[in-house]
């Protein structure tokens, strides 16, 4: 039986195998509810080695998923 699968399935952790050598893949970014939508790259990050924002898919507490770009990790907190 085949597992069913969403839009976001290649976003979760641990997922992606592309660039999880980046600078930023071991980074964690904890977000609060009322910060939301997330977003990569967040505020105050390099601009010269930045890449195209890209909104972070997070709705419940406790939900991770991943940057396409650098692999850095966000983390719905509260």
């Amino acid at each position: 039986m085949e597992e069913k699968r969403d839009i976001f399935d290649d976003l979760r952790v641990g997922q992606p195998k592309i660039g999880q050598r980046t600078p930023h893949a071991e980074k964690v970014v904890e977000v609060r509810h009322e910060d939301l939508p997330a977003y990569c790259p967040t505020p105050g990050s390099s601009v010269w080695n930045g890449h195209p924002r890209v909104y972070i898919p997070l709705k419940n507490k406790g939900d991770e998923a991943r940057c396409i770009y650098c692999s850095a990790i966000f983390r719905l907190v509260s």
